[in-house]
């Protein structure tokens, strides 16, 4: 979740020219026609009857062999059933548990009716994704080819006929070559010039709702002249109407069927935003959430949205909180404005006074949907998105363990075995990879978020545009760096210890993991906002000398001047998002958001290790047509656990019991995906 991965099409570095004029066929046929006829001498009128005959029969096959030859491109642009399944084992499949028996009854029910309202999102966000993506997903469900097998599997991957992990090139034929930049928020015949001139016609209470996250854009005729249309906003209730007041209804009687009072409020005010699209009061008691279901469900991120980074796309995260690591954790919170008084930027763009201190969650990942089970899967985020929020009340940031484990295991350790030296491979943890993505989420939360640029009150988001997610994602990558090292450094002052480990070796251990974690981010390409931000880092870092690469290919730690390649990027990254500086944000991307020989050929050598895992728990992962419109039931089963199965609802048989991880004892449940 492009540049880390090779695409299908031209070779990098080369462009296509037009080939030389070609003699065709045809002109063939004529020269030797003429070449006869000059040697037999026939008779005028004889020769132009052979001529018209001859000439007409060649202009009837012309369109036939066109009509042949622009099949022949259309099936050979469609990658066919062996590369769709190879580059659907990019993503391995990793079954994913979850205990939920210490769940009350009413909790229990109330997630029935959360996962029931979370499939409609998936509904919704493939409409928002491109305008044919329905149509195309029914079609491809009645394939029963091995090929459309494979391609409808595919599909549900990516919620699209596009990979993302090849620079959004399309694997079905009939569609874009590319997704559209602007997925389905905007008409795909509009130009950016054409929304910066009617954005400059609007009020500012109008242009604040076509720029807001919670808008499509859409031509309006008008009198029905295509010179006459013009843009127009159109608020997510009424675009998306009855998927919304059918998921409205449902949080509704999950709220009734909850005990716990925060998740009771949080689901009824989440309702009442799909219907009125303010989802202000509703994202306030979302960050108050306490309880153990843990629920994210709406439209938050903007990376599909490539034109702007404007419109929020909707999805769901239903997860089961664990206590222990997330009291572990939130120690670390504490101490976020000492964090943001010592960043290495002007005292002028600190934050003198953050909001309130904001939870860290730790959860395991029971469902997901929409945006939120599309691609490379979430580990982490941290929301939510609406500056007013976060500057009240902080932001929150959701660790999936499971998630974060299942990746560690299967795709950043058999990395680490090919790009690190036996003798670093022991300093690589999963304890330093989790805390970092920790650190990375907490890290959202601090730097310019207020910002003034002559004299104007805005925001980095709006004047980087659709700059904005690559640097804010190397933003957080690196100042959570800054921030762990701080921290260790600090560790008796800021009583840390038992929390964070400090010494030498812990430093090692966190710079050699993250260094092999840098190769599994930049293999989700360069058109993944985390892919990008990663670029400029590993781009950065290397002309720093924060690490080298060994004869063998593999490649070494410099802890101290990893540590000072760091404060430096991160100088230059917090100084452009308070700056506002799209220009500056510009430069950095086109000279270091590059794949470098040194790192084409780090990555060529991952050939073969899953990119991603595709989780098999609740939605992700398990085949469309089975998911899509089965119901939930959860009932309290100890000794079963729910299967996913064809037809109108969830079935329940026993399955043989799995080992239990350490850190889960009791009894346990499955979220299996069985077709």
């Amino acid at each position: 979740m492009g540049g880390g991965w090779r695409g299908h099409g031209s070779i990098p570095g080369r462009t296509r020219r037009p080939p030389l004029r070609k003699r065709s066929c045809y002109d063939s046929i004529f020269i030797q026609l003429g070449d006869e006829i000059l040697q037999l001498g026939v008779d005028r009128m004889r020769l132009c009857g052979y001529f018209v005959v001859v000439l007409i029969g060649v202009l009837v096959s012309i369109p036939v062999t066109a009509q042949r030859s622009k099949a022949r491109k259309s099936r050979a642009a469609a990658p066919g059933q062996a590369e769709i399944e190879r580059m659907t084992a990019r993503f391995a499949p990793t079954q994913l548990r979850v205990d939920i028996s210490r769940l009350s009854a009413g909790d229990r029910q109330a997630l029935a009716k959360i996962i029931e309202a979370a499939r409609i999102l998936n509904d919704i966000f493939m409409k928002q994704y491109w305008s044919g993506d329905t149509a195309l997903y029914a079609r491809l469900q009645k394939d029963s080819s091995a090929l459309g097998k494979a391609r409808l599997h595919y599909f549900w991957i990516n919620k699209g006929p596009w990979s993302p992990l090849d620079e959004f090139k399309a694997f079905v034929p009939g569609v874009p070559a590319r997704k559209p930049e602007g997925a389905n928020f905007y008409p795909v015949d509009m130009t950016k010039q054409q929304f910066g001139s009617w954005l400059a016609s609007l009020t500012p209470e109008q242009q604040a709702a076509a720029k807001g996250f919670f808008t499509v854009i859409r031509w309006n005729s008008g009198n029905g002249s295509s010179a006459q249309r013009e843009l127009t906003a159109i608020p997510y209730n009424q675009e998306y109407k009855d998927d919304l007041t059918r998921a409205a209804g449902l949080l509704k009687e999950a709220a009734d069927l909850t005990e716990n009072a925060s998740l009771k409020k949080f689901l009824s005010s989440r309702a009442d935003a799909f219907l009125s699209n303010d989802y202000y009061d509703s994202d306030i008691a979302w960050m108050d959430l306490d309880a153990p279901l843990d629920v994210t469900i709406g439209p938050y991120e903007v990376y599909n949205d490539e034109l702007f980074n404007y419109k929020a796309a909707f999805e769901a995260f239903i997860n089961l909180r664990d206590d222990a690591e997330t009291k572990k954790f939130s120690v670390l919170a504490n101490h976020l404005q000492e964090i943001e008084n010592n960043l290495p930027i002007d005292p002028q763009y600190r934050n003198p006074k953050l909001g309130a201190a904001a939870p860290t969650v730790v959860v395991d990942e029971i469902f997901s949907s929409g945006d939120g089970d599309h691609g490379v899967a979430t580990a982490a985020y941290n929301l939510p998105n609406d500056d007013r929020v976060v500057q009240q009340k902080g932001s929150k940031r959701v660790m999936l363990r499971n998630i974060q484990e299942a990746k560690f295991r299967t795709v950043l350790l058999p990395i680490a075995r090919r790009t690190l030296s036996k003798h670093a491979m022991v300093d690589v943890n999963f304890e330093s990879f989790f805390t970092h993505i920790v650190a990375h989420e907490l890290m959202h939360g601090l730097g310019p978020h207020q910002i003034k640029v002559q004299g104007r009150d805005t925001t980095p988001r709006e004047e980087l545009k659709e700059l904005y997610s690559g640097i804010e994602e190397a933003k957080a990558d690196v100042t959570g760096l800054f921030a762990l090292d701080y921290m260790m450094e600090h560790a008796k002052e800021m009583g840390l210890t038992r929390v964070l480990p400090s010494d030498e070796a812990a430093q090692r251990q966190l710079y050699t993991t993250y260094l092999a974690s840098m190769f599994r981010s930049l293999r989700f390409g360069l058109t993944d906002a985390h892919g990008k931000g990663m670029a400029i880092q590993f781009n950065y870092l290397l002309d720093k000398d924060a690490f080298t690469q060994n004869p063998d290919r593999t490649f070494a730690v410099n802890v101290e001047k990893f540590k000072q390649g760091v404060r430096e990027l991160d100088h230059d990254l917090l100084t452009i998002e308070a700056e506002g500086d799209y220009a500056g944000a510009k430069k950095l991307q086109d000279e270091l958001g590059v794949v470098r020989p040194v790192l084409r050929s780090a990555l060529d050598n991952l050939q073969g290790i899953p990119t991603d895992i595709e989780p098999t728990s609740g939605a992700a992962g398990c085949c469309p047509e089975i998911k899509k419109k089965a119901e939930v039931e959860v009932q309290a089963h100890p000794q079963v656990v729910m299967t996913v199965k064809p037809g109108p609802s969830l079935q329940w048989r026993p399955w043989p019991r799995q080992p239990v991880p350490e850190r889960a004892r009791l009894r346990h449940y499955e979220w299996a995906a069985h077709t």
